[in-house]
C-alpha cells in the first residue's frame, strides 16, 4: 500500500445560488458545517475577505480556514455565478460527502471535480 502525504478534492462550481456566494454569513455557515461533516478541526480564525475588483469575473469573497490537517480554501465570482473550493488534508476524509455536501449548499448545477491523492 502507498503512502501518501495528503488528499486534495477540487471542485469548479457554476451556476450557483447567487445569494450564497455573496453572503458572509452563509460562507461562514459552510465552513463550519463541511469541517463538523468531515470530521476536521479547524485552526484558527477563518479568513473571508470580500476583492478582486480589478476584474469583474474575480469580484467575491475568499475564504481560507486552516484545519489541523491542512486547509480549505475557496474563491467566489459573483459576476459567474462561480465557485472554486480546495478541499486539502493529510488526513483522509470522505470525498463524496464533501462533495455532495458542497454542491447541495451552493445549489450548483454545474460541477467539475478532481480528486488528488498526494
Amino acid at each position: 500500500m502507498k503512502n501518501y502525504y495528503g488528499f486534495e478534492l477540487i471542485l469548479d462550481l457554476g451556476e450557483c445560488d447567487s445569494k450564497v456566494i455573496r453572503s458572509k454569513k452563509k460562507l461562514t455557515l459552510f465552513v463550519n458545517k463541511l469541517c463538523k461533516l468531515i470530521k476536521m478541526k479547524k485552526y484558527g480564525p477563518l479568513i473571508l475577505e470580500h476583492f478582486g475588483y480589478g476584474l469583474k469575473k474575480t469580484e467575491g469573497y475568499s475564504l481560507v480556514q486552516l484545519i489541523e490537517t491542512s486547509s480549505i480554501v475557496a474563491h467566489f465570482s459573483e459576476e459567474w455565478n462561480s465557485a472554486y473550493i480546495n478541499i486539502f488534508s493529510c488526513q483522509e476524509f470522505d470525498v463524496e460527502k464533501a462533495k455532495n455536501f458542497t454542491i447541495d449548499f451552493f445549489k450548483s448545477k454545474k460541477v467539475k471535480s478532481r480528486f488528488l491523492k498526494r
